[in-house]
């Protein structure tokens, strides 16, 4: 167990990045009540270890936590039965909304339709990437990692990253260019 001090640390050091946890197991989990159990493995995986932990940047750390604790959780799920439901933002924002976690302002509907179909599109696109590639793009272009820390985090090399996100960004832009001209075509 913790001290008051190095626990005073965790939650000053590895706190604070619980919302860039979530988001990276959502996306890797591909189910949000997954994506939770594998943040709150984690967390305590994170916590029980925190001794080991050396340096004062704790992201790229508790990333890599929550990587290996989402990749266990699958393993574990192929292991065990059927394939894990995708992840729908259109159910479960409304579950926020529901909650009143979130809050609506008016917004023109066909702007909001526009914008929902592309971010539709976009997520169907990089749910449909090999995940090595999903999760070197999610980490760079949505939670804002250097190459460094995703090498850290993944554990490889920055030259490994650097040819996963080519091919990762190569590979979106097909698949977004195939559907935006199958969408001007109407097939």
């Amino acid at each position: 167990m913790l001290d008051e001090a190095k626990r005073g640390r965790f939650e000053r050091l590895v706190l604070p990045h619980l919302d860039a946890a979530y988001g990276l197991a959502r996306w890797l989990m591909r189910d949000t009540t997954q994506a939770e159990d594998a943040v709150q493995e984690a967390y305590l995986r994170a916590y029980r270890f925190f001794g080991t932990f050396r340096g004062e940047d704790a992201r790229p750390w508790i990333l890599g936590v929550v990587r290996n604790a989402c990749y266990s959780l699958l393993a574990r799920e192929r292991r065990a039965g059927p394939p894990a439901q995708a992840f729908d933002e259109e159910v479960h924002g409304e579950e926020a909304l529901a909650a009143g976690t979130v809050v609506r302002f008016p917004v023109d509907p066909e702007a909001a339709a526009i914008q929902r179909a592309e971010r539709e599109q976009l997520q169907a696109c990089l749910s449909a990437l090999p995940g090595e590639y999903r999760e070197a793009i999610v980490l760079r272009e949505l939670h804002g990692c250097s190459y460094r820390e995703i090498a850290q985090i993944v554990d490889v090399p920055i030259g490994t990253v650097m040819s996963r996100l080519a091919r990762a960004r190569k590979l979106l832009q097909r698949s977004l260019s195939a559907q935006m001209q199958d969408r001007g075509t109407g097939t």
